[in-house]
């Protein structure tokens, strides 16, 4: 099937390749925030400012990327605002070697574990003094001193004042600007259960029970998840994490004169042009090109491909790469920021910020969730104080059974009562389940796609991978191999086939199109001498003529050669369309009014492009070949690889507006491409993917990009998006179903019937535990096969 379609002008092109000059983006730092509240609060926050367009904001990789008009914000502005209200901002390093990049996150990292495993430690021994004071409940002997009522007064108050007071203060500071988050519930539960056990301890007219051990229990456990939480989003990232630390801090510097003697340098101080020595088993530092040895080069930190590749004289290398069998000398060609390592280390990153959009409700859900949970407690508490202790007195009398097993405790005061139901609202609610359901599995399967050499560039892209029904592809450079080969060489008169290569190699010389390029290597292939040839003229889309040995030579498309004077037979022309409808490309060769021969020239399919082709089409993909080439050679083509439906001589500006025809449809479209002609089809596409051998436009414009430039890759993206969804999906109805569940039951709904009631430490321990299961969930997804 033939297509076309209107034309698009040069504007609509141009828009796809090139951002407004006055937008740029920055990574910042932001630390502080502990649920998608915060996350939400730190988005609007962003927002708000005048002159950022766009904000993405990550919890698990605590990254913001904001995209900015240079004339109306500054970087610095933004991380000034957000570290003004509790949320300390640096500017991501635009400078340096990767290196010291992971050694700062390292030192930042080892100072959040300790202040973490301070916090757990001091909050471990208060609860275990706490416990030690009821072991008499037990029938251990009673030790005066830990039973005593101002022994737990103090510990609560230490707990408060030591592990518990940046929580306190985040949580207030959080209310005070609108923005409450996790910690804002929580210190509303442990601050109310000890400022209710201080009245009932100063007042003892009150007649209330103390319970100076619910704040204690409550930070105990509260630290105890926030610790086991952030070890599984540690592993979350650690792809990311290992990304950054490929390259070496160091780097051995030699003089492009004297080589003998080398000098280690840090990295960082190594600048273009330089000259580096790399020894066998050390990683290579720096992007730049061999002028010295040779040798094999493991790249799969980089591409996946797990096979080393030889390297030689002016072949390029990469950092973070490992020489693995020879000394080379380098030439340093790019560093820091501009080396391919961290451009896929900022592709990487940058990918973790962006959203699904099922992600962007979730956040909208949480900003207000806080508000929500916090109402809620309040209307527990009246209705339990006003109402509930009225209608059913029986709560009110004792029971055997602990609170803390679950079950309804001693109280004889419907304030207790009401007020403890309160904080387990509370503290049992779970912003940060709802938070972390889709950045983690988001988190996990971008850095997968990472290891297994698939840039994805962002949630966003995995959920409408998940959704695809067509794949359409490019020809040349993606299913066909880029450099086209000679395949036939057929005289019509007495001249020998290397006779008719060599003539037409000399006239081609004249020339940089591929067909003339293929047709020169075949020849010095077979060691041919190649004539001298002057007076070159070529037309445009035709051919090209030169003189050799004062005889004109014609090489060209054979319609142009016959308007020259070259006379060519019905039998020849029938031959010459025969060839063509093979799908090969027929170049004329003519002399003296004579047509001297053909020469077929084919672009060889990729070995990949069948399997891969075959595949989509069992997932019940809808596959279509996109062309500029001629009919015949794209019905060739589809042939081959069973594709149906074609559109063959499409023109740069119309594969864009074809796209958006299959879009109209009602399709979920994925383009295939590779050059700079594909970006506007690949930034139309639902979603564009490019192979890492394209052009910089292509690879910037495309969602996807393949890094080992195997098409069957495309396989796993589409295994990898299902999969990753799936798991946003779980992480999302377990975070639903669990607030849905525990708040009721926190709030006393079982309470007339069954007696059963959760105690505010059973709420902190369930709160505590659902975020972890939903991380502890998306790490699963490491575990599952997803290569095809």
């Amino acid at each position: 099937m033939v297509k076309s379609a209107p034309s698009t002008s040069n504007q609509e092109i141009n828009k796809y390749k090139y951002a407004p000059q006055s937008r740029k983006k920055v990574a910042l730092d932001v630390a502080g925030m502990k649920c998608a509240g915060c996350v939400k609060a730190v988005e609007k926050q962003l927002e708000q400012n005048n002159g950022v367009v766009s904000a993405c904001v990550n919890l698990i990789t605590e990254v913001a990327v904001v995209e900015y008009e240079t004339q109306n914000i500054t970087p610095e502005d933004l991380a000034a605002k957000l570290t003004k209200i509790g949320f300390p901002t640096k500017l991501r390093q635009s400078e340096g070697s990767i290196y010291q990049i992971a050694q700062n996150n390292r030192v930042k990292e080892q100072k959040e574990a300790k202040k973490q495993a301070w916090q757990l430690i001091t909050a471990a021994i208060l609860l275990f003094f706490s416990s030690i004071g009821h072991l008499h409940h037990l029938g251990i002997a009673e030790i005066p001193v830990l039973s005593n009522i101002w022994f737990h007064f103090t510990l609560a108050t230490l707990a408060l004042l030591i592990p518990g007071r940046s929580l306190l203060v985040d949580g207030y500071q959080s209310l005070i600007h609108r923005m409450p988050n996790m910690n804002t519930l929580v210190g509303l539960g442990t601050s109310s259960a000890y400022l209710a056990s201080c009245a009932a301890l100063f007042l003892p007219q009150l007649g209330w029970d103390c319970f100076f051990d619910e704040p204690v229990m409550l930070l105990g456990f509260i630290f105890l998840g926030r610790t086991i939480e952030a070890k599984a989003r540690n592993r979350a990232a650690a792809a990311l994490v290992k990304l950054v630390s490929l390259q070496p801090p160091i780097a051995r510097l030699i003089g492009k004169q004297d080589n003998t003697q080398t000098i280690e340098i840090p990295v960082e101080q190594v600048k273009p042009g330089e000259w580096l020595r790399v020894l066998p088993g050390e990683k290579i530092p720096v992007d730049g090109k061999i002028v010295a040895g040779e040798t094999t080069v493991d790249e799969s930190m980089l591409t996946g491909e797990s096979l080393t590749v030889f390297k030689s004289i002016s072949d390029i290398v990469r950092a973070g790469t490992i020489n693995h069998s020879g000394v080379i000398t380098v030439e340093v060609t790019q560093i820091g920021q501009d080396t391919a390592l961290a451009k896929i280390i900022n592709l990487v990153e940058e990918a973790q910020t962006r959203k699904a959009p099922v992600q962007k409700l979730a956040d909208t859900i949480a900003g207000y969730f806080a508000y929500g949970v916090m109402a809620i407690a309040l209307l527990t508490f009246c209705f339990w104080y006003f109402i509930g202790t009225n209608i059913w007195t029986e709560v009110l009398l004792t029971s055997s059974h602990s609170m803390s097993m679950g079950q309804m405790s001693v109280t004889t005061s419907p304030f207790l009562l009401s007020l403890k139901s309160a904080i387990a609202v509370l503290v049992i609610a779970c912003p940060c389940a709802l938070g972390l359901a889709t950045p983690t599995a988001i988190v996990v399967g971008t850095s997968m796609g990472a290891e297994m050499g698939i840039l994805i560039k962002g949630g966003d892209v995995l959920e409408r991978v998940q959704q695809l029904d067509t794949v359409v592809f490019d020809k040349t450079g993606t299913l066909t191999n880029v450099e086209p080969q000679v395949t036939q060489c057929l005289p019509l008169t007495e001249i020998s086939p290397q006779e008719l290569l060599k003539i037409a190699a000399a006239v081609e010389s004249g020339s940089n199109h591929p067909l003339a390029k293929a047709i020169i290597s075949a020849a010095q292939q077979q060691d041919l001498v190649i004539p001298i040839a002057t007076k070159f003229q070529s037309v445009l889309g035709e051919g090209i003529c030169a003189e050799i040995a004062q005889v004109r030579v014609l090489v060209g498309n054979h319609n142009w050669l016959s308007k020259q004077g070259i006379i060519i037979s019905q039998e020849q022309e029938l031959q010459i369309k025969s060839s063509a409808k093979s799908g090969k490309t027929i170049i004329a060769v003519g002399s003296n009014g004579q047509l001297q021969g053909i020469i077929a020239i084919e672009s060889s399919i990729r070995a990949d492009a069948a399997p891969t082709i075959q595949k989509l089409q069992t997932l019940g993909l809808n596959t279509i070949l996109l062309t500029g080439d001629r009919e015949e050679v794209a019905k060739a083509i589809a042939l081959k690889l069973k594709i149906s439906q074609v559109f063959s001589q499409v023109k740069p500006d119309q594969k864009a507006t074809i796209i958006k025809s299959l879009q109209q449809q009602g399709k979920i479209v994925a383009m295939v491409g590779d050059g700079i002609n594909d970006a506007p089809a690949l930034a139309e596409a639902d979603v564009g993917i490019s192979l890492q051998g394209s052009t910089d436009v292509a690879i910037a414009t495309a969602d996807i990009v393949l890094m080992q430039d195997r098409l069957e890759d495309i396989i796993s993206a589409i295994h990898l998006s299902t999969a990753t969804v799936n798991k946003i999906k779980q992480n999302l109805i377990w975070a639903l179903a669990y607030n849905i569940v525990a708040i009721p039951l926190a709030a006393g709904i079982l309470l007339p019937q069954s007696g059963l009631l959760l105690s505010p430490i059973v709420a902190a321990l369930a709160m505590a535990s659902s975020s972890v299961i939903v991380v502890t969930n998306s790490l699963l997804l490491k575990n599952s096969s997803i290569r095809s």
